[in-house]
């Protein structure tokens, strides 16, 4: 049993990675089932027992790499009142940065073209499920205007998007660690102070 279930994790290993170099050369939409199946050397038959489709296929690489953001994150841990520690915030991106340089291609697949304002629509609507409560209970304000908890989650999730999509398309060595403190410098260091949050070093 143990023997066939690592047979399946190396074929679905071996169409996604066909996949992702398919999608390098042609695009997503140019290529067909058959590319797939011939690149990973495998027969159509095999691949429609991993994924129902293309498009199948695609979601499931995109859930993966949601999830990275989504496993890293956890309210308590980094907001405590009106003051966000920002030690805890630079662990939590950190974290998250790695997983996504472990898995660069998965990234590089999702990040191309219209699939990247997907992933940042995705990210904005778990930022506001996760932290939407919290932030309101800050009641942040700008020059005694309370500055709406959607303004502030999209504003952060460009931030976050645009600097991931430079850091993963460029030639750059940047490590996790050192883009997790250079998001953080820029943003909190202005931005969140001026809108009244406290950061905590």
């Amino acid at each position: 049993m143990k023997k066939k279930d690592l047979r399946v994790m190396r074929t679905h290993k071996m169409i996604i990675e066909a996949f992702f170099h398919l999608v390098e050369e042609k695009g997503f939409e140019a290529i067909t089932i058959q590319e797939i199946a011939d690149r990973a050397m495998i027969n159509r038959a095999t691949f429609y027992a991993h994924f129902k489709d293309k498009q199948d296929l695609y979601d499931q690489i995109f859930d993966f790499a949601v999830q990275a953001f989504t496993s890293a994150l956890d309210t308590d841990k980094t907001i405590q009142g009106n003051r966000i520690e920002v030690k805890k915030i630079e662990l939590l991106l950190t974290t998250i940065y790695n997983n996504i340089h472990k898995n660069k291609n998965f990234f590089l697949t999702i990040m191309d073209g219209s699939s990247n304002e997907t992933l940042r629509r995705k990210l904005a609507d778990i930022l506001y499920e996760k932290y939407a409560d919290t932030l309101a209970h800050l009641r942040i304000t700008e020059n005694d205007i309370e500055v709406p908890v959607d303004f502030i989650i999209e504003y952060m999730t460009s931030i976050f998007i645009g600097t991931l999509h430079w850091w993963i398309t460029s030639d750059t060595d940047m490590t996790p660690n050192h883009l997790a403190r250079l998001v953080i410098k820029l943003v909190g260091n202005g931005h969140l102070t001026i809108l009244g949050i406290e950061i905590e070093k």
